[in-house]
């Protein structure tokens, strides 16, 4: 099983750039699809980006499509998320975590392990 931490959030100004890690634990990091989620208060946790082990395929939510970019490193056992062109509506605590499935939703179901999940803050 794989365990992974997401790195320190923070806060940024609207229109700003910010990059998450998701740093993982195991030798088997590189077999897993990887995934972000987000919950803002009050709503449930919602999908962000997904990122398929084998080809590399990447699934990205509306809300974010054209402005996060997801990718990994499996040399470093690291996951990354990429965020661009920041909005209010973009804070909130993001999640990693790691699949062995991957589904047409890719829901919060689909994904086993999960890390503690990092605050984003964006000031408008």
């Amino acid at each position: 099983q794989v365990q992974v931490v997401e790195s320190r959030g923070g806060l940024v100004q609207a229109g700003g750039s910010l990059r998450l890690s998701c740093a993982a634990s195991g030798r088997t990091f590189s077999t897993y699809s990887l995934g972000w989620f987000r919950q803002a208060p009050g709503k449930e946790r919602e999908f962000v980006a997904a990122r398929r082990w084998s080809d590399g395929l990447t699934k990205y939510a509306d809300s974010v499509k054209g402005r996060f970019t997801i990718s990994r490193d499996n040399a470093k056992n690291t996951g990354y998320l990429q965020m661009s062109s920041l909005k209010a509506e973009d804070t909130g605590v993001y999640y990693c975590a790691t699949t062995r499935s991957w589904t047409p939703t890719m829901s919060t179901a689909d994904f086993g392990s999960w890390g503690q999940g990092t605050q984003v803050t964006v000031s408008s």
